[in-house]
Parts: C-alpha cells; sequence; structure tokens
C-alpha cells in the first residue's frame, strides 16, 4: 500500500484479516489488567490503538512510517486529544505493561535481539510482548516457488528471507525465542498442530523476566 489510507481501507474490508485482528485483539485485551498502559509497536493507522484506548488502555503509538503516522493521527484525532492515545518517537520514551506488535511487523527485522533488548527496558517486570507473525508453516504459500526454495533453509536454520523490497524474513518460534533471551521467555504459540499448516499469521507471547 503507498498510503495509509489505501492500507486502512483494504485491510478493514479483508474479512480474514479482521478475524485474524479480532483474535489478536482478544488475546491482548486478556492478557492486560484494568487500567494498564499498552505499547502498540507498528501501529499502521491505529485500529488496534483505537480498542486498546476504548477499552481504558492508555495506549502508546510507535509507528516508522509517515504515511501511516499521517492517517493515525486523523483516524484517532479524539483519542490523541485526550491523551488516551500516545504517539511516541521512540518505543524507550514509555514504561507500559504489554507491547503488541501485530500483523508481521516483526517480519521486517532479520534481527531481533537488539530489538527485545530494548523492549525489555520499556515491559514492566512480568510483562509481555504479544506479536502476530508470517507462519512460515502455512501451507496455503507452497504454491510459491519462493517457499518451496527455502523449505530445506527453514528446516536447516528456522528463517529465511524473501528478496522483496519490503524485506520480508520468515521464522520459526524457537529461533525468535533465542533472539529474546534473557529478557523474555516464549510462553505461547498459537495455533498448535494441524493447523500450524491452515493459518497465515501464528501469535507469539513472551513475558518478560
Amino acid at each position: 500500500m503507498h498510503t495509509g489510507a489505501q492500507y486502512h481501507q483494504v485491510i478493514l474490508s479483508s474479512p480474514r484479516d479482521q478475524m485474524v485482528r479480532d483474535r489478536f485483539q482478544r488475546m491482548a485485551l486478556d492478557l492486560l489488567p484494568k487500567g494498564a498502559d499498552v505499547l502498540e509497536f507498528g501501529a499502521g493507522t491505529g485500529i488496534d490503538a483505537k480498542t486498546f484506548a476504548a477499552r481504558g488502555h492508555r495506549t502508546f503509538v510507535y509507528e516508522p512510517s509517515e504515511a501511516m503516522r499521517d492517517y493515525l493521527a486523523r483516524h484517532c484525532r479524539d483519542e490523541i486529544a485526550q491523551e488516551t492515545i500516545v504517539p511516541i518517537s521512540s518505543p524507550l520514551a514509555c514504561k507500559v505493561q504489554g507491547v503488541t506488535a501485530n500483523f508481521a511487523v516483526l517480519n521486517h527485522f532479520a534481527d531481533h535481539a537488539p530489538l527485545f533488548e530494548e523492549l525489555s527496558r520499556v515491559v514492566h517486570q512480568d510483562g509481555f510482548v504479544l506479536a502476530s507473525m508470517l507462519n512460515p508453516y502455512y501451507l496455503g504459500d507452497a504454491r510459491y516457488d519462493w517457499w518451496r526454495k527455502n523449505l530445506v533453509n527453514l528446516l536447516r536454520r528456522g528463517h529465511y528471507a524473501i528478496p522483496s523490497e519490503s524485506s520480508i524474513h520468515r521464522f520459526v518460534p524457537r529461533v525468535v525465542a533465542r533472539a529474546a533471551t534473557p529478557y523474555f521467555r516464549l510462553e505461547r504459540v498459537t495455533p498448535r498442530g494441524l493447523r500450524l499448516a491452515t493459518d497465515l499469521y501464528m501469535f507469539l507471547l513472551f513475558r518478560r523476566l
């Protein structure tokens, strides 16, 4: 998507994406104590932030894309004015109970170790990071040549990159868990079992140690 408005319209019009978003939001809200602050890392156009703020959670939003930030400022204008949504220029500008990263934000990183070290200074003890990442086992991608070519890399190294403008990387959960050590522990991976073959996204929950 070239603009925040285009992204916003497309992602809200996709029933599959909406189902994924609803599940992600429910999981995040179940993890957050009443009134706890949250950081949305890679906030996009503020769709999740608006939901979290409506449920009583002051939401810090970090978004590096200027196009996304501009649309977020319009979409969440009232919440920003009321300071229930707070745009920040660095994740280190807040201290929160939880961090959410929805729709493959972490797939844009080749190495997660520096990110988790930074987030360890943001998340309270026993807080969490909840990330929605592209599922490397998703068989719907088996029709693509790049998926078949990288199957050996996935099995051997647990990680591969797809040459593209957006620099997307795919990871098995154990690789991300290793990068999170010693600051976070991987507590839960959803889905499990056969659904790993049918779900495009997987949710990884990390607990702050």
